[in-house]
């Protein structure tokens, strides 16, 4: 793999997508995973052990939370990125273990801060919509690279869609970098986010974008 997408969802999105246990969602971006592209489930005999990342309970509760799921003792979410994602992002030295990879991603958490660059941008959950230029425009200005944010698209009666995952790029030394990919270049994990029967992909620029405060 060549590059790691660092993936934040807004979780009333995606109680809005699966409304299956979600009460009472946080009311903050919160980490749905680190992936390395083009690579899954690297290695299938190393089982996720939670008591490897004891230590990291706390903030894996309040910043990495199963949103779908809200009772404090499941590690199902963290077991399933770990052994899907986390086993191939282990190549790298700084990955290479479970209380390396859950904590790295909760220090880059930190360090991207989308919370506080969405609200110093002045875009705050609202009734209104904003447009996805402007959206866009205040995330690479504030971290100078282009994230890929995808929403849920508009359903039957509704004109507008509901940003729902921003995906920030890492190189290999955990430096940021554009996530669009070179012209002619596929890119393997369009593989959609499903829940339930609502997918995301990548929002339209010509759309109006609702950032909802609550579950509707």
């Amino acid at each position: 793999w060549k590059k790691l997408y660092f993936a934040h969802h807004w979780p009333v999105t995606v109680c809005k997508m699966n409304a299956n246990d979600c009460h009472d969602p946080p009311k903050y971006w919160t980490i749905h995973g680190l992936w390395p592209d083009r690579a899954e489930d690297c290695n299938r005999t190393w089982h996720f052990n939670v008591t490897e990342i004891k230590d990291l309970m706390s903030d894996m509760r309040h910043y990495w939370p199963d949103v779908l799921h809200s009772s404090l003792n499941r590690t199902q979410f963290w077991k399933h990125e770990w052994d899907k994602h986390g086993t191939c992002a282990a190549t790298l030295e700084v990955l290479n273990s479970q209380k390396k990879y859950f904590g790295k991603a909760l220090e880059l958490y930190q360090h991207v801060d989308l919370n506080s660059c969405l609200l110093k941008a002045g875009i705050k959950p609202s009734s209104s919509y904003y447009k996805m230029t402007a959206i866009k425009e205040a995330l690479s200005s504030f971290y100078g690279v282009t994230p890929k944010i995808q929403c849920l698209p508009p359903e039957e009666g509704e004109e507008a869609q509901t940003i729902g995952q921003i995906e920030f790029c890492f190189t290999k030394e955990l430096q940021l970098i554009n996530c669009t990919a070179p012209k002619g270049e596929s890119n393997p994990m369009q593989a959609h986010l499903k829940l339930g029967t609502e997918e995301l992909s990548v929002c339209s620029d010509t759309l109006p974008t609702y950032y909802p405060s609550e579950v509707q």
